[in-house]
């Protein structure tokens, strides 16, 4: 008998080029005929003969896409710039609204061949280098970069370690745009380049201690703080070792904006003095060299390490929040806005305030997102976190259905990203007003595990106790939460739990001081006030307890103690008592029946 052999499985190195439209389905939302007519032309005439010129080959087309395969990398660069200068020519006198733009991720890979398709590792880094790519623009790998640099005639800048979808290890990227013709500018055969959405270089921070012994730590922060910035979702942070090249010297931040192609740098000092550190930080924006934001950090040393993570922290999670802001304002003056510009906006509604009016305005940009891009992780986390922030502030009567669709979405989330250390949290906020506080914190410890910085995972562990009637609990999760980020924008909500936790113990007095303080942190909520209104009540303070209730009605109006009877999130013998004290409070504050 005649042993069969094996079917040899063909594999060899190759230069992947990945390409896709960019806002493919918002183009064929507005006209599905003569989108696909432009790509199928544009694909003929601009995209095929660049290819071919460089001796590769269209492997597959993708829809709205393609999967190209080169012999060599330089092939592979050229040809990506080829077409896409082709593309820009023939779609230049195309209305914006209806211009198509590719991105283009190459890599170098060892891949599976076969006659229609090719496989493996350094095809899907390919695709996922594509995906962070600018309209119109290139991103490659660090192999493909070592293999390319002065040979094709343009720079590309250094976007640092990227953590891809699916890819188990951090990919080194680098990327380009040119701009359009309007735009173009040439300086020794190298092409403009735009700075990508939230690009940010964390510059090294100076020491004037006069004590080269603090050097260590003042270059710990730096390092540190560029690592734990690059945990942001959609950042791109310029490496430690390319920042690093500007230590010392005199800084011009407009020009190393435009040498890193960033948006925005973090610039910063550290000075010791006895027994006192002084950090003092800068957001800048490098366009214009405006400062967006400074702030100060004067501690007592008593553990340098602890104090780096504290600073660290605190950085992390301001910045978070600034820089959402400033990408907002530039997304407010797009044209065409994209799906990730739409997020951006919801964010930033999202972070304004808790009224239904906010609410709403958020969770119609996270929509508009989804129409453009249904699959978008960022906005099926944002819209879930609307759900759950209407559900659980009482501000409609339809909860469980709020509930479920939240559940579903930030579930979906997880099939998908399953790190995304945010839909961690949003599934365990779900799950504890769902009346499963145990697993949300389990999920909120797994949020932390991904993301340490995330300081609303530690309140929302704190608020999870009081559901469970371990309300003598919430006030150490709580403040370490404020620890990590004092001024955090949700830093009201976190007050609020604390007060809910010292009005179930019967401390109202202090309860009453918690909620004053969390309505001082954000006036623009309403359940501080009826919380406030109940504590006060009981207190006998009936004059301040009706006041509240009115405040609390201006920013709610539809609060009525029957919709907040029929939604208890939990079914704990402690926290129904507790509530069953609220009814009784806010009957007395004036609070409507319903």
């Amino acid at each position: 008998m005649v042993q069969e052999r094996p079917v040899r499985v063909e594999r060899r190195l190759a230069a992947i080029l990945a390409a896709d439209v960019a806002g493919y389905s918002r183009l064929m939302h507005r006209d599905e005929e003569a989108t696909h007519a432009r790509l199928t032309a544009l694909l003929a005439d601009g995209v095929a003969p660049a290819i071919f010129d460089h001796g590769g080959r269209i492997v597959k087309n993708t829809g709205d896409g393609f999967l190209a395969e080169f012999p060599s990398a330089v092939g592979a660069v050229r040809a990506a710039l080829q077409f896409q200068a082709r593309v820009k020519e023939l779609t230049a006198v195309d209305a914006e609204e209806r211009r198509i733009a590719f991105r283009v991720g190459i890599n170098v890979g060892d891949v599976i061949v076969e006659p229609h398709d090719i496989f493996g590792d350094g095809v899907n880094i390919a695709a996922r280098l594509e995906s962070i790519a600018e309209p119109g623009g290139i991103c490659v790998s660090s192999s493909v970069h070592d293999h390319v640099q002065g040979k094709v005639g343009i720079q590309f800048v250094d976007l640092g370690d990227q953590n891809l979808k699916n890819i188990g290890r951090p990919v080194r990227a680098y990327g380009t745009r040119l701009n359009g013709p309007s735009q173009m500018t040439q300086a020794d055969g190298i092409g403009a380049i735009l700075p990508p959405r939230l690009s940010i270089v964390v510059l090294p921070f100076t020491n004037l201690s006069g004590d080269p012994e603090q050097d260590y730590f003042v270059d710990g922060v730096t390092g540190s703080l560029t690592t734990d910035l690059s945990r942001i979702r959609g950042s791109l942070v310029i490496g430690r070792h390319t920042a690093f090249t500007y230590k010392g010297n005199a800084i011009d931040l407009k020009q190393i904006g435009r040498e890193l192609n960033v948006r925005y740098a973090l610039e910063g000092s550290v000075q010791r003095g006895g027994n006192r550190l002084r950090v003092n930080v800068q957001l800048v924006d490098t366009e214009t060299g405006s400062h967006l934001w400074a702030e100060r950090f004067d501690k007592p040393v008593a553990d340098l390490f602890d104090m780096q993570d504290e600073i660290i922290s605190r950085l992390a999670n301001t910045l978070n929040a600034k820089l959402i802001a400033a990408e907002a304002r530039h997304a407010e003056s797009a044209l065409n806005p994209e799906a990730v510009d739409l997020i951006f906006q919801g964010r930033a509604r999202l972070n304004e305030g808790q009224t239904l009016s906010k609410l709403t305005q958020a969770r119609s940009f996270f929509e508009r997102a989804l129409t453009l891009d249904p699959e978008n992780v960022d906005a099926l986390v944002g819209g879930a976190a609307v759900d759950i922030s209407i559900g659980s502030n009482y501000l409609a009567d339809n909860r469980v259905a709020r509930c479920a669709a939240a559940k579903e979405a930030v579930t979906k989330v997880l099939s998908l990203a399953p790190d995304y250390a945010h839909a961690h949290l949003v599934l365990g906020v779900v799950h504890m007003v769902t009346n499963h506080a145990v697993e949300g914190i389990s999920e909120c410890e797994q949020a932390l595990a991904l993301d340490r910085n995330l300081a609303d995972a530690h309140a929302c562990i704190g608020w999870a106790k009081a559901l469970l009637g371990r309300s003598e609990e919430t006030e150490t999760h709580t403040n370490e939460a404020l620890r990590l980020s004092p001024r955090d924008i949700y830093a009201f909500r976190w007050i609020n739990c604390i007060g809910i936790a010292k009005s179930q113990m019967g401390a109202d007095a202090e309860a009453a001081a918690w909620l004053r303080r969390s309505i001082e942190a954000n006036p623009n909520q309403s359940m501080s006030y009826f919380h406030l209104a109940a504590s006060l009540a009981r207190l006998g303070d009936m004059n301040e307890a009706r006041a509240a209730v009115r405040a609390g009605l201006v920013r709610n109006t539809g609060f009525t103690i029957r919709r907040f009877r029929a939604n208890p999130l939990s079914d704990n013998p402690i926290y129904l008592a507790w509530r069953e004290r609220m009814y009784e409070g806010m009957h007395a504050a004036g609070v409507p029946e319903g």
